[in-house]
């Protein structure tokens, strides 16, 4: 079974976005997004809502509007990864994406139980909170930026009973961001 990991920026304050969803504070410096670029080759599939689908859809046209080599690097990476995404309002997708047509929980054990090796990948705080709540993500990935927002999307909503959690990794880049990341404990 492929494991469901939730990997997002976070404020020191526990936000993924500011209060007007603002979320240029997370980008990458170099150092950072050779590590995402690492990340991002285990990944075996990537489910998003629309939101973030619609703001990775950059990397499907990254040969025409990007000229860095780490840029172009992800973008060859990142299209061929199989994404599905959670949409009320949208009726196609680009790239190679489809539309969820099941239920949260159907989709993730389709995904986890497709053969090969790599990891499935949840984005966006929304969707994962309804992963959260059907207890399907075996590791979290924060990147705390040292930045305190005050108020927006948090990175974890109420949740209805604690989740135990291991510390397997923890990195320290050297514009004061830090991975940390934790695997469930069941």
């Amino acid at each position: 079974m492929l494991p469901v990991i939730y990997s997002m920026s976070v404020s020191l304050d526990g936000f993924i976005a500011g209060p007007t969803g603002d979320i240029g504070w997370t980008a990458p410096d170099a150092e950072q997004f050779r590590f995402h670029v690492e990340q991002t080759r285990h990944i075996a599939a990537h489910l998003c809502g629309r939101g973030l689908y619609q703001v990775m859809l950059v990397w499907e046209t990254a040969e025409q509007t990007m000229s860095g080599e780490a840029e172009l690097e992800f973008a060859r990476i990142w299209r061929p990864i199989p994404k599905v995404v959670f949409s009320r309002t949208l009726n196609s997708v680009a790239g190679n994406a489809r539309l969820a047509t099941d239920d949260i929980a159907t989709e993730v054990g389709r995904l986890r139980d497709q053969p090969g090796e790599g990891t499935v990948s949840i984005g966006g705080a929304g969707l994962a909170a309804s992963v959260i709540a059907e207890d399907l993500i075996d590791e979290y990935r924060l990147f705390v930026r040292p930045v305190i927002l005050g108020g927006g999307t948090p990175y974890f909503t109420p949740l209805a009973r604690p989740l135990d959690l291991r510390l397997i990794e923890s990195r320290t880049f050297s514009a004061g961001v830090v991975y940390l990341r934790y695997q469930r404990t069941r």
